[in-house]
């Protein structure tokens, strides 16, 4: 019989919704060489008390993750979908205004669900449109910060995703995004060395 952990939860920013402080990340390289692996992983994870999965579209991991939840309900590890906590990440090709709704409605798809927990910019750059991986230099262009958070506030406005943020971003850039944004990130996930960290960001007074 298999020991179920308690991972402990914090509150998300000003959403009032909470986030599991341990997640499971599901990257694996050379990106979607291992989806049974994914699968495989993220029951068993399931089973011992992992609540959060961490994802992304370039990843290549939506699918088995969704397949995992599919067989978790299946097996009974979980009653309910609403029990997990789902991140994903929009890639860099589709960080335009016009490509934010669709990238997130073929996220969902991907895994099976009716919305995720957290949608995130996967980095603050752009690539041209469409442009996937790998990429060279010459594929970059600046992030349209206004634009891009725009489409991500709809996205959570539409029920597509609860909470919306960003990973990657540096201090001067999170302050620009800021300046025009009418829902504040709730995160900002970044890399430390081997891991990855998400920062809850907090409401300033003013």
């Amino acid at each position: 019989m298999k020991t179920m952990v308690s991972i402990p939860e914090a509150p998300l920013g000003s959403t009032g919704k909470t986030i599991p402080l341990v997640g499971f990340g599901t990257a694996q390289f050379p990106f979607g060489a291992a989806t049974e692996a994914v699968k495989e992983s993220v029951v068993h994870a399931i089973e011992v008390g992992y609540r959060h999965f961490d994802t992304a579209a370039i990843y290549q991991s939506e699918e088995p993750l969704g397949e995992a939840i599919a067989q978790a309900l299946r097996l009974g590890l979980i009653k309910s979908r609403d029990e997990l906590f789902i991140t994903s990440k929009l890639w860099f090709g589709h960080a335009h205004r016009q490509l934010v709704l669709p990238a997130l409605q073929t996220s969902l798809k991907n895994l099976g669900l009716e919305h995720i927990d957290l949608y995130l910019i996967h980095f603050p750059v752009s690539l041209k449109p469409g442009t996937g991986f790998p990429f060279s230099k010459e594929d970059i262009e600046p992030l349209d910060y206004e634009g891009v958070w725009e489409a991500m506030e709809e996205c959570q406005n539409l029920g597509l995703t609860k909470s919306i943020g960003v990973s990657n971003f540096a201090c001067k850039k999170l302050e620009r995004l800021l300046a025009t944004a009418k829902i504040p990130p709730a995160v900002n996930q970044v890399k430390i060395s081997v891991r990855r960290k998400a920062f809850i960001l907090q409401p300033t007074r003013r």
